[in-house]
């Protein structure tokens, strides 16, 4: 190659290298890092208290709630003595935190400022991901071998189920609709409950991509997005026909998925130790426009659009401590 030809061919490299730097950079800041010490294995799913400022972290293999707060920057509570605890929600009008266990199945519920338990709920097995509809007042969490309980939020008392084909993952509500899309990933399928009729009302699949875990809704767009393991893809569904309109490569190991709607873009949080951040060009449109480095093995999190922050478990593992590290989105 002529010399004139091979230094612009080093510049063209090293600025697109600039570029993909800057992109990264200007997307996400790392702006805290939060130690957990004497926390270990797996860490599971959040839930935000917007008013007290704190962030409450299922620590799964640990068998502990990790309370936070997010003025002081450490942890301030734990919550011990539970049976590798999954999902969580906090319930801001009433002061009251839910929590699903796998062991035993059993859905703990407490007081918001003590912290103490004030109701317990027998799911039978596998308590799951817990999601709440502030319209009805209502907690939905998924269970067992197929089923989302339906419970009752001021008085924790359960209502209703809904019968799955087998164990649901991360589900989505409709806000303005009476739909629940939820990932089954053991029937390889998104099953789409109404609520009102308390039945499956039909079945969608992910275009030949497997191990759907994480779940996540754009309802003014119609479009959900379903992060699949077998391989890993970000597939994208139309909510009115169940058809798949794109489906884009994304990181190994996904757990939680979130899409921003005022920045049109989608955060894959994925074990194999990244962030990818796929930007929404148009309802069909997807491109992936940077991998943010995080830590094998963190593939949960929370991002929470009123702080523009997202937050990442990250798990104890050799030399890394647990830790929860909150990223500033730009």
């Amino acid at each position: 190659m002529k010399p004139f030809l091979l230094h612009s061919a080093f510049l063209v490299a090293f600025c697109v290298c600039m570029t993909v730097a800057r992109a990264e950079e200007g997307t996400f800041q790392l702006k805290q890092t939060i130690s957990l010490p004497g926390v270990e294995g797996r860490i599971d799913h959040f839930a935000f208290d917007p008013t007290g400022e704190r962030l409450f972290v299922c620590a799964l293999g640990n068998n502990t709630v990790e309370v936070i707060d997010l003025r002081s920057s450490q942890r301030i509570h734990s919550i011990t003595g539970l049976g590798s605890p999954q999902g969580i929600a906090y319930i801001a009008e009433s002061n009251r935190l839910f929590v699903a266990n796998d062991k035993g199945g059993v859905c703990n519920i407490y007081d918001g400022k003590s912290l103490q338990p004030i109701g317990q709920l027998s799911l039978k097995d596998d308590a799951d991901n817990v999601r709440y509809d502030i319209a009805t007042k209502q907690i939905y969490v998924g269970f067992g071998s197929g089923g989302i309980a339906i419970v009752n939020a001021p008085d924790g008392k359960q209502i209703g189920s809904f019968k799955l084909s087998a164990h649901p993952e991360a589900f989505e509500l409709e806000q303005h609709g009476n739909r629940i899309f939820a990932n089954v990933p053991n029937a390889r399928q998104v099953a789409v409950i109404d609520r009102e009729k308390r039945e499956v009302i039909t079945r969608w699949h992910t275009d030949l991509a497997f191990g759907n875990f994480p779940i996540a809704l754009d309802q003014a767009d119609r479009r959900l997005f379903i992060g699949c393991r077998l391989p890993p893809k970000l597939v994208v569904l139309n909510t009115e026909s169940g058809d798949a309109v794109a489906k884009i490569d994304i990181s190994g190991d996904p757990d939680d998925v979130f899409y921003d709607a005022q920045r049109r873009r989608l955060y894959a949080i994925c074990g194999a130790g990244k962030i990818d951040v796929v930007e929404q060009i148009d309802p069909k449109t997807y491109k992936t426009s940077t991998k943010i480095d995080t830590a094998e093995g963190a593939r949960t999190g929370l991002f929470v659009p009123e702080r523009d922050t997202l937050f990442v478990a990250v798990p104890h593992r050799g030399s890394q401590q647990a830790e929860i590290r909150c990223y500033a989105v730009q």
